[in-house]
């Protein structure tokens, strides 16, 4: 049995400087075989951020011959209609086992439960003869990212469109990489359909982000983009925003869990490994008091991946990702993990809720060891896209927030404009900008006598 490679910290310190030392970006190293279609696609040498470039660039000035283009050099396909017709949806619906369209009906309903309690509506707050307020208002048009690589994600096409209908979103379209063959995986088409998504369109990579953030022939411009993707997905995101909005860069994928002597091992053990199989830039973590639960855990784990169909990525995420750590006491671990800022974090622990208000800086929190994160990722209800990198130190998980716009509402009265203008003026004139200052002085000299209506 091959013994398990994962890095191990007894000093908290030491731990802290490995654990924080993220790379941005544009600093990953990628694999020699994407290197060389770069040079064979470009004809150079080209950084992550280059290549976004030069691919944006393309799409915006050529539109669907770029994206054809680009979708044969890297994807292998020829793809003569971009949008996928509705019959061929039908047929991939009918190809999905019925019992996993029937979880993903069930999923997308918790999904839209758990959001419709987190509507918001427009309210105005009347003071005196003036008002003040909010409209809430949906986006227009949203367009949904959905990765097509090692495997298709249907469980992200709910997260992220769920929540835009809920939100009153009028139009949502979705962008997935076709394979060989020229087509989206049946799950995420299934999915689509599901969530109410109203057109679903064969192209992936930067060129999607750059055809939905500037529009072709064939898609149609959006408001704001969502949905996780590879390096160069989240570096076209950035590069676009501005052109339209986003909910944030997804990095790779993150869980780090806090554990006592009174966890389970075996369950420890089973969480880092799911965590771990996403993808070889996965960063499973153990953060333990227990120096016997370290040794039993990792000993469960290799156990365990002796029998794992992904055993070489997971395998490859412990080796050059992962981490355990012994903390001195759950209060250490959870202060490291405040600064960690984990996509997902797990309170295996005794007595777990009464450690929640410790918690300051994660996406999610899983409370108790019964919570398993994998529950999360699809049938528990919040959306599972949600800040990585660090993120989540200021930042949220995908929410209905993201699918409205606020516009704020004035109503100045006779009463009001006398009351408020006078501050107003004096901070004006502090500014500089003194015809801000006039512009409501001439409305109090000429209240008295000249029929001046109120506004509320």
């Amino acid at each position: 049995m091959v013994g398990l490679q994962i890095a191990r910290f007894d000093d908290l310190d030491v731990a802290r400087t490995a654990l924080l030392s993220r790379r941005a970006l544009e600093e990953s190293e990628l694999p020699e075989a994407i290197r060389a279609r770069i040079r064979e696609v470009f004809g150079d040498e080209l950084s992550p951020s280059l290549v976004v470039e030069r691919i944006l660039a393309d799409v915006r000035s050529e539109g669907d011959s770029a994206l054809a283009r680009y979708t044969e050099a890297f994807d292998g396909c020829a793809v003569r209609e971009l949008r996928v017709p509705d019959q061929a949806i039908d047929a991939a619906i009918r190809a999905v086992p019925p019992a996993v369209y029937a979880a993903l009906e069930a999923a997308a309903e918790q999904v839209r439960a758990f959001h419709e309690r987190a509507r918001r509506n427009t309210w105005v707050d009347f003071q005196g003869d003036g008002a003040t307020g909010q409209l809430i208002r949906p986006l227009a048009r949203v367009g949904i990212y959905a990765p097509g690589g090692r495997v298709p994600y249907p469980s992200s096409v709910l997260m992220a469109a769920v929540p835009a209908r809920v939100a009153g979103v009028r139009e949502i379209v979705l962008a997935s990489p076709p394979n060989r063959a020229g087509e989206v995986a049946p799950a995420l088409l299934a999915a689509a359909r599901i969530a109410g998504v109203d057109a679903v369109y064969r192209v992936g990579g930067a060129q999607a982000i750059g055809a939905l953030a500037f529009g072709t022939e064939s898609i149609p411009r959006v408001d704001k983009i969502v949905g996780p993707g590879n390096l160069f997905v989240a570096l076209a995101k950035r590069q676009v925003f501005g052109y339209v909005g986003i909910e944030g860069l997804a990095g790779p994928t993150e869980c780090l869990l806090v554990a006592d002597e009174t966890a389970s091992p075996r369950w420890l053990a089973a969480d880092l490994i799911a965590q771990a199989e996403h993808d070889p830039l996965s960063q499973p973590i153990l953060l333990c008091t227990s120096e016997r639960q370290i040794e039993r855990t990792l000993a469960a784990a290799t156990e365990m991946l002796a029998d794992a169909p992904r055993a070489e990525i997971i395998r490859q995420s412990l080796a050059d990702r992962g981490a355990v750590v012994h903390v001195p006491t759950v209060e250490a671990g959870i202060a490291l993990a405040n600064e960690y800022a984990p996509e997902h974090l797990c309170l295996c622990i005794r007595d777990a809720w009464s450690k929640v208000g410790l918690v300051e800086n994660a996406g999610g929190v899983f409370v108790g060891e019964l919570s398993a994160e994998s529950i999360g990722d699809y049938t528990a209800g919040p959306s599972h896209i949600m800040p990585t990198g660090g993120t989540a130190r200021f930042s949220s998980p995908l929410n209905l927030d993201d699918f409205v716009k606020i516009t704020s509402v004035f109503s100045f009265g006779r009463t009001e404009l006398q009351r408020l203008g006078p501050p107003a003026i004096e901070i004006a004139h502090a500014e500089g900008l003194h015809a801000h200052a006039e512009a409501i002085e001439v409305r109090l000299q000429e209240l008295d006598g000249q029929g001046v209506q109120d506004g509320a």
